[in-house]
């Protein structure tokens, strides 16, 4: 059962961070190394994407959007952007993009409920306003609140009226995963539902680690998958999760984890072998850690029949 969350106001976004694709050749750069297209993306649109390793491994998550058609902002997790930002630099080469760290100069804020609203307008998922100093993207709502990232200004940056905490939960309900330090490498896309929310082009041309992505789409032969628990504890992105029925080995992975009010409790989003939802129980860092309760998404999982929402 879902936690009662305060249903308005902004929170501060410290734990994320901006990367700026900026000059001629940003966009064809970009399409040529992120899991979804971006050529196709004008600038009233924004996009999931992935940036894989050649293994195919998830190494950041970013939401991208347009300023122009010659830059373009990309948000991730904090605590990937410097070695993200050293890797795709690596591949700029000759072409005419230039990227930099862009979270000192525009402060992202998430706004939620009638904050959210006010700056969104009639932008649907996805979708990209202008606001005050900046931008603002329409994220999926969580439980019909509208939920907007406020990318602006420090000087034009509204004031902070609800904790980071209640934010995060938001998106670990959402079921749209962001890769953090802890978890770097460790996920396919498709582990990660990311066909299923919008954050993979299956069409579009080569990117790292494209042709293992692809072939794991094809051959349907995805083991693993991301679901959302709660569990009496406070996990945490990177930990382990075990089946009761095998000590030995770990059946998953926590990806993204919120204290739930009250904060002894978490919900968190974790990448499990889908035998492993057949029976028995999954725990929170061994067989002797916090049990894990099934929650629902708000989309569904192929191959899922362990829950129904």
């Amino acid at each position: 059962m879902h936690t009662p969350l305060a249903t308005d106001g902004i929170a501060p976004l410290a734990h994320l961070g901006l990367i700026r694709a900026r000059g001629a050749d940003a966009v064809t750069f970009l399409q040529g190394q992120l899991t979804n297209d971006v050529t196709g993306m004008d600038l009233s649109q924004a996009r999931l994407a992935g940036f894989c390793s050649a293994k195919g491994r998830l190494q950041a998550s970013f939401i991208v959007w347009k300023l122009a058609d010659d830059e373009l902002l990309l948000a991730c997790a904090a605590s990937v952007l410097p070695a993200v930002l050293e890797r795709l630099s690596m591949f700029v080469l000759r072409a005419q993009c230039k990227l930099t760290d862009a979270s000192a100069e525009l402060s992202l804020l998430g706004a939620t409920g009638a904050s959210a609203a006010a700056r969104l307008g009639d932008a649907p998922a996805w979708g990209v306003r202008a606001a005050p100093g900046g931008t603002a993207v329409r994220l999926p709502d969580v439980d019909g609140l509208p939920r907007a990232l406020l990318a602006v200004a420090p000087a034009d940056a509204p004031a902070a009226d609800l904790p980071a905490d209640g934010w995060r939960l938001l998106d670990v309900r959402s079921g749209i995963p962001t890769i953090e330090a802890a978890t770097v490498e460790q996920f396919v896309p498709q582990m990660l539902n990311y066909e299923l929310i919008g954050g993979v082009d299956f069409q579009k041309g080569c990117y790292p680690g494209q042709e293992i992505v692809a072939r794991s789409h094809y051959r349907g032969t995805i083991k693993r998958r991301m679901f959302l628990f709660e569990c009496d504890a406070l996990a945490r992105p990177g930990q382990e999760v075990f089946h009761s029925g095998d000590a030995s080995q770990p059946a998953g992975m926590v990806v993204n984890a919120a204290p739930l009010p009250g904060g002894e409790c978490s919900a968190a989003l974790v990448e499990v072998k889908l035998a492993a939802l057949d029976g028995g129980e999954l725990h929170l860092g061994s067989i002797e850690g916090a049990a894990l309760r099934r929650a629902a998404l708000p989309y569904t999982v192929p191959h899922d029949t362990a829950l129904t929402a």
